[in-house]
């Protein structure tokens, strides 16, 4: 082989070498500094106060609609919110949502088994969590009853309200939170866990079951860790939510 040859893959081979060092660099820092990370979890904090003494933030009154149906478009616009704050956060550093996210599904068959996941995670997660919550003596459902929609309107509503979730809290807490804390703790066990309290403190409206919801954010932020994608996990998060309402609302 000429050495010119030799030179040139040899040279190819350390700059591929260099970029991989360079990515799993960039991995192992934070995607915004401390302060924009307490900006992130503000409006998360007080939607969850405000609801902790709400039950479910009745009194977020938009003129002209209902008091639960103000409440959707309060959480709705608390977490688009954050994902703007994240999306800026990820810009100013050259990096799109996907960066978070691991991408686009390549093909529609990759899709079906992310979506083959999701439901399988759903088999095993509600009946594990709704056992733990029959253990402390709560029940989710009696916290949903409280939010989840009573008319048509509600309910096309709520149903944009379980995709945002599904997209916005996984980008937020399996994504975001998740990488911030991994890169502060040099942990990505520790990260995990961290992530799970911070989603079950999220759900204040939930009172003692947000053990429960903690324990939900620990398997779905296992279940992330596993699949190295978001995807799958927002897949099982919305359809989560997607049933809760429609069961709901035609019980």
């Amino acid at each position: 082989m000429p050495a010119g040859m030799v030179r040139g893959e040899t040279t190819q081979m350390s700059s591929s070498a260099v970029t991989v060092t360079m990515s799993a660099d960039a991995a192992r820092e934070p995607i915004a500094p401390l302060w924009h990370t307490v900006l992130v979890l503000m409006p998360i904090a007080i939607g969850s106060v405000a609801s902790w003494y709400q039950h479910g933030l009745p009194n977020a009154h938009v003129p002209g609609i209902s008091s639960r149906l103000s409440s959707y478009i309060t959480v709705l616009a608390q977490e688009w919110l954050v994902v703007l704050l994240i999306w800026l956060a990820l810009r100013r550093r050259g990096l799109s949502i996907g960066t978070l996210v691991s991408g686009r599904w390549p093909t529609l068959g990759s899709f079906f088994k992310d979506l083959g996941l999701a439901v399988g995670f759903l088999v095993v997660a509600i009946p594990l969590v709704g056992a733990l919550a029959y253990l402390l003596g709560g029940s989710a459902d009696s916290a949903l009853a409280n939010i989840t929609p009573k008319t048509a309107f509600e309910l096309v509503v709520w149903l944009a309200l379980a995709v945002t979730g599904g997209f916005g809290e996984e980008l937020t807490f399996r994504g975001y939170l998740t990488r911030q804390f991994s890169a502060w703790t040099g942990s990505r066990v520790f990260a995990i866990v961290l992530q799970g309290v911070v989603f079950g403190l999220a759900h204040g409206f939930y009172h003692k079951v947000m053990v429960v919801v903690m324990v939900q954010g620990w398997l779905l932020g296992l279940f992330a860790h596993w699949r190295k994608s978001l995807r799958p996990a927002m897949l099982a998060h919305g359809l989560q939510d997607v049933l809760g309402g429609l069961v709901a609302f035609f019980s």
